[in-house]
């Protein structure tokens, strides 16, 4: 059995033991943490500077006439490994930044694990087929979690995602099929290497990419919020409970990038090439006009939501440029903004539930109270900005370097969107945690003893990545080159 089986039976596993009455928080945990460090011993284990796959388990799962074979077919490389590693990690700090008191805790938990299994099988998975399920898989569970266990907003907000990802899901599965539909018959499979390598040897026509790559891009594009199809991310988020925040903006939101990145762009060039002004086109709506939408909004948790597909725009940058630097920044910002968002919806979550309260004109002064929630904050707004030393800077200047040499002219315009960051992450560090104290907080508590540690985990991976880049690139760079090559 690969590790990365094992990663999916133990949260399966977990799953089956609260399913059968043991203690949802206990159990969760334990799940967590047994993948975080099954997933560091995997990244200790893997050839630094080696491309190709490793850790590769191979079976066949169900041979139908008439069909491609669909393969129980996991492996990584330089650019899936670093995003289980994220899954991991962010899972463990859900889970621990959890309540330990919740209605329906075994349901909830359950459902936040499925969530993360969902993740980790759509990143291992190299079989369209199971890279498809596995996603879908994991979305079900976040319906339920902001529909049960949501705010105010909770029943909109997860009707709204769910008509929004359920159609960019089937438009999805159109443009698999369409995909497969203008292969020779006796070349159709979902195995993605397989396709890669007979695609790079026997190139369609670029006239026969057009309509595959563009339901794979409006489909992936949907679930990664690109806009104009992003307002189920805002709402959805502001809506959820901290952990299912953490876990969506943080991890499954990346599925829709990985997939452009491994699926759309690779097999299908022509295609890119001719749809790639109007992603530029769309890149600078989620940058510029998403931008300035969060500078207006008035709620933490909102503010943070559209920050989050703000910061898509520059992730499909890099892809769109399609050369080493910048795609190699994207892998790496895929990271950084998964760690850094899910920071400040975990403090968010946080401010919510100690003060009562997420409205930046009824806030302010926390800093006072809860002094270490406030340096996450800090830590979590610096790295989303881009601040040298913190994740974030490495994977920002790979983009902003690789677009430089395609597309100068809109780096330019886009670099703006860092002073437009910095406008409403420190509006916010502002507003919650500095100025006059109000009467109603003055009792606010701050987060203790082992509640610290999962925010302490965030934060120390943010500064690793930041100081030491190299400690990532290394095992990126050749996973790049290896996608790139020979296009």
């Amino acid at each position: 059995m690969s590790p990365l089986t094992f990663l999916l039976v133990v949260e399966a596993s977990a799953i089956g033991l609260i399913l059968f009455g043991a203690s949802p928080k206990r159990v969760s945990f334990v799940a967590a943490a047994t993948n975080f460090l099954i997933s560091l011993w995997i990244y200790a284990q893997f050839p630094t500077g080696s491309g190709g796959w490793h850790f590769v388990e191979n079976h066949s799962w169900i041979a139908l006439g008439g069909l491609p074979e669909i393969r129980y077919h996991v492996a990584v490389d330089g650019i899936s490994l670093p995003l289980v590693l994220l899954t991991t990690l962010v899972t463990l700090a859900a889970v621990w930044v959890a309540p330990a008191q919740i209605k329906r805790a075994a349901e909830f938990y359950t459902y936040l694990l499925l969530l993360s299994l969902g993740a980790l099988g759509a990143f291992v998975s190299l079989d369209l087929f199971f890279f498809y399920v596995f996603h879908e898989f994991a979305l079900i569970p976040t319906f339920l979690l902001i529909g049960i266990w949501g705010s105010e907003n909770r029943q909109f907000a997860s009707l709204q995602l769910t008509l929004y990802l359920g159609l960019g899901s089937l438009v999805l599965l159109a443009g698999i099929i369409a995909l497969e539909g203008v292969l020779p018959v006796e070349a159709r499979t979902f195995d993605i290497p397989r396709l890669t390598e007979y695609l790079r040897d026997n190139p369609i026509a670029a006239s026969r990419q057009l309509v595959p790559f563009a339901l794979l891009t409006a489909g992936f594009g949907t679930l990664v919020s690109l806009f104009p199809f992003h307002s189920w991310a805002p709402l959805g988020y502001a809506s959820a409970p901290a952990p299912v925040a953490m876990l969506h903006a943080g991890v499954l939101k990346k599925f829709g990038l990985y997939g452009l990145l491994r699926v759309a762009m690779p097999l299908l060039p022509g295609g890119a090439e001719a749809w790639k002004p109007w992603i530029l086109a769309l890149l600078l709506g989620n940058i510029l006009f998403i931008g300035l939408t969060t500078v207006a909004q008035k709620e933490l948790p909102a503010m943070l939501g559209f920050s989050s597909v703000m910061h898509m725009g520059y992730l499909f940058l890099g892809l769109a440029c399609w050369n080493t630097l910048g795609v190699s920044g994207v892998v790496f910002l895929m990271v950084a903004h998964g760690l850094s968002v899910a920071l400040l919806f975990a403090v968010a979550g946080e401010v919510r539930e100690r003060a009562g309260e997420i409205r930046f004109a009824e806030l302010g002064g926390l800093a006072q109270r809860m002094p270490f929630v406030a340096v996450a904050f800090l830590v979590g707004s610096f790295a989303s900005v881009g601040v040298p030393g913190l994740a974030n800077f490495p994977g920002e200047l790979l983009i902003f370097f690789g677009s430089w040499k395609s597309q100068p002219l809109l780096t330019a315009v886009v670099v703006w969107g860092i002073v437009i960051s910095a406008v409403y992450q420190l509006r916010a560090v502002r507003s919650v945690f500095y100025g006059d104290l109000p009467q109603h907080l003055a009792g606010t508590m701050d987060v203790k003893g082992f509640r610290r540690i999962p925010y302490a985990l965030l934060m120390a991976a943010l500064l690793i990545l930041g100081i030491w880049p190299g400690t990532l690139l290394g095992v990126v760079g050749p996973g790049v080159r290896g996608v790139l090559s020979p296009y």
